[in-house]
C-alpha cells in the first residue's frame, strides 16, 4: 500500500491553508529553514513574500532552487514538499493584503496589510518540479 498522494491529493493539499516551511541553502552553513505564509493554486506556482534584506531574501540571492513543505499538525499526519526553480517579482496591487486575509481572516488580514504597507517586499514564485508526500490517512 502506497502512502504517496496522487497529483490531485498532492495539489489539493498544498492549496490547503497551512503555514509553509521554506529552505534555502547557504554557504557553509545549514540551509536556512523558516515558516512563511505561502498561496498555491493547483497547477500554477507557489508564492510567497519576503523583504529583499530579510534573511530569506539575502539568503535567496544566493541560490537558484528551493523548498518548501507543508504538513498537519494532528493525525493522520500528511505532508506535501515541493523543490524548483525561483524568481522574483515586485508585488502586484492587493497580493499583500488577499495572503494576509488567507491567513488572518477578513477584518485581521485588512488591519495587517493596511499596517504593513509601504514595507519593501519582494514575491517568490517557487516552480514545483519535484514532489515528496506522505498520507498516513492511507494506512
Amino acid at each position: 500500500m502506497s502512502l504517496n498522494m496522487s497529483v490531485e491529493e498532492r495539489e489539493a493539499f498544498l492549496a490547503d491553508l497551512h503555514v509553509g516551511v521554506v529552505s534555502i541553502a547557504r554557504d557553509g552553513k545549514g540551509p536556512l529553514t523558516v515558516p512563511i505564509w505561502y498561496d498555491y493554486t493547483p497547477g500554477g506556482n507557489v508564492w510567497m513574500l519576503t523583504g529583499p534584506e530579510s534573511l530569506k531574501g539575502k539568503a535567496l540571492k544566493g541560490v537558484s532552487r528551493i523548498s518548501l513543505c507543508a504538513q498537519t499538525e494532528t493525525p493522520p499526519y500528511r505532508y506535501v514538499s515541493v523543490e524548483g526553480a525561483y524568481s522574483l517579482r515586485p508585488p502586484q496591487d492587493g497580493e499583500l493584503e488577499a495572503m494576509a486575509i488567507r491567513y488572518l481572516g477578513e477584518e485581521m488580514g485588512k488591519a495587517y496589510a493596511e499596517g504593513s504597507s509601504g514595507q519593501d517586499n519582494v514575491v517568490v514564485e517557487l516552480t514545483p518540479e519535484k514532489w515528496l508526500t506522505i498520507d498516513y490517512g492511507k494506512m
